[in-house]
């Protein structure tokens, strides 16, 4: 039997709304704060035991439908061949790339030796959930993981990066393609590991116009998730301020279409039509809230999707806030569990 989420996925008929929270272990979870003490963000994600254990923690003290891999989308490019430095603070590549011969000397990993550590994990994972729930990997996006490789750190707009491709079609081509060979290898380990589900995350996504969007981003995803060895796994792509890309998104093979949250879900349908399943969309804000008023947020995303139509996910529009309050994730689980969707 399916699970709800893979049955959502699917727009299969389901007798409640599955939920899962964008990048949902981290540091509003006592039990998250504990494993960090002891080592820093980077030894967390390459110490499977540990990686294995915080990736647990939310189905465990959420009740989640659906765990997610912790991991970062950046440890593709330091295997690549990038320094990395991953803290709290954000992340850093100390020499970003600036022309032809350093996008020559990045590689295409061998994911074993190199990401060995997440694939270990996933089957570490699995084997600790024992099918209570689907656990999803993930990547970034090729142009999200070009524009920090280009840049060097989070930028408002990630003005180097955008330049830097936009003047040179063939750096471009030959980045993106690089880092897309480097995804479909790593994907396809995720799913030979064990994951029962992949998400792409396109988090700079919004600082491209729909035109550079077309030409820079969605051709990349669609042919990382043509390039997937699935048997029945389904793809979600997010993308944050993505809301005039969504039907570009729809359009790359994907399963799910995520939504942040500034765009209703029923006019996210109208953009995508109906082939694809929709996830999202509260504002991560919301969890502040007295309960009262969060239940009513909550209440209009489910209406939103009833309306909508059939395969909804629900989620947050983007990733669960550091100092979101424990008890209030816990009464968004059980609101969302308690709705059965509309026929």
């Amino acid at each position: 039997m399916a699970h709800r989420f893979i049955e959502a996925c699917f727009r299969r008929p389901v007798d409640r709304t599955p939920i899962w929270l964008m990048r949902q272990a981290g540091r509003y979870l006592p039990q998250y704060r504990a494993v960090r003490e002891k080592v820093s963000f980077l030894q967390l994600c390459k110490t499977p035991d540990l990686a294995a254990e915080v990736t647990l923690q939310p189905v465990d003290v959420l009740g989640v439908d659906a765990a997610i891999l912790f991991s970062d989308i950046l440890v593709v490019p330091e295997a690549m061949g990038m320094e990395l430095i991953l803290e709290d603070q954000g992340p850093q590549f100390p020499q970003p790339l600036k022309n032809r011969s350093d996008v020559d000397r990045l590689h295409v990993p061998d994911v074993e030796r190199e990401l060995g550590y997440v694939t270990e994990a996933i089957r570490r994972v699995r084997k600790a959930l024992a099918n209570r729930v689907p656990l999803i990997g993930f990547c970034g996006a090729p142009w999200t993981l070009a524009a920090y490789m280009i840049e060097g750190r989070t930028s408002r707009g990630f003005e180097k990066a955008k330049a830097a491709l936009m003047a040179d079609e063939r750096l471009a081509h030959a980045l993106l393609s690089k880092i897309s060979d480097a995804l479909v290898g790593y994907l396809n380990a995720q799913l030979a590991a064990g994951a029962q589900a992949l998400q792409i995350f396109d988090s700079w996504g919004g600082a491209l116009g729909p035109e550079d969007y077309a030409r820079f981003s969605a051709p990349y995803i669609a042919r990382v998730i043509q390039s997937l060895h699935r048997e029945g796994q389904p793809v979600i792509v997010f993308g944050v301020e993505t809301g005039e890309l969504l039907a570009q998104l729809a359009a790359t093979g994907a399963d799910v279409v995520g939504v942040d949250w500034r765009i209703p879900l029923d006019e996210a349908r109208g953009r995508v039509g109906p082939a694809v399943a929709l996830q999202g969309n509260l504002d991560p804000a919301s969890l502040f809230l007295p309960l009262a008023e969060q239940r009513k947020r909550v209440a209009r995303v489910l209406e939103l999707a009833d309306r909508a139509g059939a395969g909804h996910v629900f989620n947050l529009g983007h990733g669960i806030l550091p100092t979101t309050p424990v008890e209030n994730a816990k009464a968004l689980v059980e609101q969302v569990h308690a709705h059965t969707p509309a026929r």
